[in-house]
């Protein structure tokens, strides 16, 4: 029976800058979003949350969800559907401090430093959720539902 991996990312803005993770992927360093895969008996948000600590040190709130996106890797034929949130701070950018050993560092980018470093994005789903966030899309925590 076919199952998609189920994940969750952050799109996380502060003064005009993404919080952008720097990690190791098949032996390469690759820029994400803090991200990663929902585990058994957790909510989606709670999922969000737990990456963003474990990926960053931030214990932050999502104020909204972007988007639900489905993509593919079809060299390693697994299918991957994504819950996008949304976090907006105001003042200094936060310090961080990853927790998860695979985490390299945790920068605050510009638009323009991602663009620099398109290929070297884990997936063009990078950019397309900052594409997404900066056209105004976005809906309310209550969109997603969880019932356990």
């Amino acid at each position: 029976m076919f199952k998609p991996n189920t994940t969750v990312s952050l799109v996380v803005k502060c003064q005009d800058k993404f919080l952008i993770v720097e990690e190791i992927d098949d032996g390469k360093v690759v820029f994400n979003q803090p991200a990663g895969h929902l585990e058994a008996n957790e909510t989606l948000l709670d999922a969000a949350k737990r990456e963003l600590y474990e990926e960053t040190g931030l214990k932050l709130e999502p104020q909204c969800v972007l988007g639900i996106y489905q993509s593919e890797v079809p060299e390693k034929q697994i299918q991957y559907l994504r819950f996008c949130y949304i976090i907006e701070l105001d003042g200094e950018c936060p310090q961080t401090s990853p927790k998860d050993s695979d985490i390299k560092a945790a920068h605050w980018f510009t638009l323009d430093q991602i663009r620099q470093r398109d290929s070297q994005m884990r997936s063009p789903m990078v950019m397309l959720c900052i594409e997404d966030y900066l056209s105004g899309q976005s809906f309310p925590l209550s969109s997603v539902k969880s019932i356990f």
